[in-house]
């Protein structure tokens, strides 16, 4: 009996001296937990939004090229150069009688579609108008002969030299055609001069420009084209007794600035 109790005794203490060491093996699990190196922090996905009218985002497309289309919005400036005049009264050459056509400043549509990478279509759409005078020769020094409105729509074919870059340069070769309308004459001359009137006409033009892209699809353009028209007029009198014809060589310059906005 006496082993039986000293066999019991020594199972108890032997559980005792035991219990330390589970209870140290429990704790020194965290321990090492809480030391071990943490991983890098992982940023939250950002929400895809749409990128604003005024903003330049990842998505945004840098410089012009193939399938884009813009529309553009300028101040013109017509000058005509009125190089090369030639006036009759009744037939009769008026010897150094010239045409003189006055400047003018107008807001300008333009239209451009990009063919290739470097090739562009565009249209510009505006009407400006223009004193009409005559001064030199039988005439003196100026007579006033009336005024007239000019719708002249252009068709130009341009190369750019850098597409999809922000700064891009071009050169361009087109056609003009000039049509004026609204043509009142001034009654100089006594009256002589009552009706003022012109013929359709039309011809070559070239220009250089360049698009530089200033915030999302957003593009500012300078612009100047050199056209080569020349006008046939007439001027006469109600009963058309009198006659006054001219032929003009206008080749206006056309120098424009303004905002273009990419579809």
């Amino acid at each position: 009996m006496k082993n039986v109790r000293n066999l019991a005794l020594s199972a108890v203490l032997g559980a005792a001296a035991l219990t330390p060491v589970a209870v140290h093996a429990q704790t020194a699990a965290p321990t090492t937990y809480v030391n071990a190196p943490l991983a890098a922090p992982v940023a939250p996905a950002q929400p895809k939004g749409r990128c604003g009218i005024f903003q330049t985002c990842a998505s945004t497309k840098i410089g012009l090229g193939r399938g884009d289309f813009m529309i553009r919005l300028s101040a013109v400036g017509v000058l005509p150069e009125d190089r090369d005049s030639k006036v009759w009264l009744n037939g009769a050459s008026l010897n150094g009688t010239r045409i003189k056509t006055t400047n003018q400043v107008m807001p300008e549509l333009t239209f451009e579609y990009f063919v290739t990478d470097n090739i562009s279509l565009d249209l510009i759409a505006t009407s400006t108008r223009h004193e009409v005078s005559a001064e030199g020769g039988a005439v003196g020094r100026k007579l006033d002969v009336g005024s007239a409105w000019v719708l002249p729509p252009t068709v130009t074919v341009a190369w750019h030299f850098r597409p999809h870059k922000r700064l891009n340069p071009y050169v361009g070769v087109g056609g003009t055609f000039m049509w004026f309308h609204n043509m009142n004459a001034s009654g100089a001359l006594g009256g002589a001069v009552s009706k003022l009137n012109s013929g359709f006409t039309g011809g070559p033009s070239i220009n250089a420009g360049v698009d530089y892209q200033l915030v999302g699809n957003w593009f500012f353009n300078f612009d100047v084209k050199q056209m080569f028209v020349r006008m046939h007029a007439w001027a006469e009198n109600d009963s058309e007794s009198v006659k006054i014809k001219a032929h003009d060589s206008l080749d206006p310059t056309v120098v424009s600035a303004g905002i273009a906005y990419r579809f």
